[in-house]
């Protein structure tokens, strides 16, 4: 009986440790919300204003919108029923609205969510919202082109037109409306749908490495010496602009 009350132990300390070692994807959650685990492209969380009851959330790789969310309603319930922190009830709720309220008008970041099956419309209530990102989607999904068969014959005529006439066919915002009709909520079920599975990996996909970013830095380093210090900060972003771009000029 000892034994296996030993052996419990070690297992609820193994996993304890292996929580801890999870890195954080939103170290500024950290007070708020602990890792618990990964499924789906999604990270579980474990919110702590709701201890002792257990209360997890999923929230997707690339934002912490839904765990925002679940903040907003939960400084809401304590709004209504406190009578002496309403104050500091109100400025975090404003911090949070400072932080993520942008995040969540950017129609790329909301078509990036639509475009991703396990959240399509049900990760908010704003209808306005949901409609920013779909505008979003429908003019991208015009710029794409259709897949057509390559046995039909083409003459070059045809081929000179060719972008033009695809501009003007529905089939890509026909697949857009399967998609979001679709019951099936795994990333598979893009393979389905080839025009909205394209413009997904375009927006859910994140940079491979920070190149770009570095030469960026280390041309902006060679051009504000200190000898230059007191270079306006326009003057110098349109150097880095003249300088990162001398192929096109």
């Amino acid at each position: 009986m000892e034994e296996s009350e030993q052996d419990s132990v070690i297992e609820d300390d193994s996993a304890d440790t292996e929580r801890q070692e999870t890195r954080h994807p939103w170290p500024y959650l950290k007070e708020l919300f602990v890792v618990v685990g990964y499924k789906n492209d999604s990270w579980r969380m474990q919110c702590n204003l709701c201890l002792p009851k257990k209360h997890e959330l999923l929230a997707f790789k690339n934002s912490p919108s839904n765990l925002k969310k679940h903040i907003q309603t939960k400084l809401q319930h304590l709004r209504l029923s406190s009578k002496c922190c309403v104050p500091l009830i109100d400025a975090l709720q404003s911090g949070l609205q400072k932080r993520f309220g942008e995040m969540l008008k950017d129609p790329e970041l909301i078509a990036a969510s639509i475009l991703v099956p396990k959240f399509r419309r049900c990760w908010t209530t704003d209808e306005g919202l949901l409609q920013l990102g779909l505008d979003y989607i429908k003019s991208h999904l015009k710029e794409l082109p259709v897949t057509v068969s390559d046995s039909t014959p083409s003459s070059e005529e045809d081929d000179f037109f060719s972008p033009i006439k695809q501009g003007n066919l529905q089939e890509n915002t026909k697949q857009l409306e399967s998609y979001l009709a679709c019951p099936n909520d795994t990333m598979e079920i893009l393979k389905s749908f080839p025009a909205v599975l394209n413009l997904s990996l375009q927006l859910n996909t994140p940079l491979p490495a920070s190149a770009a970013c570095e030469r960026l830095f280390s041309t902006a380093g060679l051009i504000f010496r200190p000898k230059r210090a007191r270079i306006h900060s326009q003057n110098l972003e349109n150097m880095l602009l003249l300088k990162l771009n001398q192929k096109c000029w």
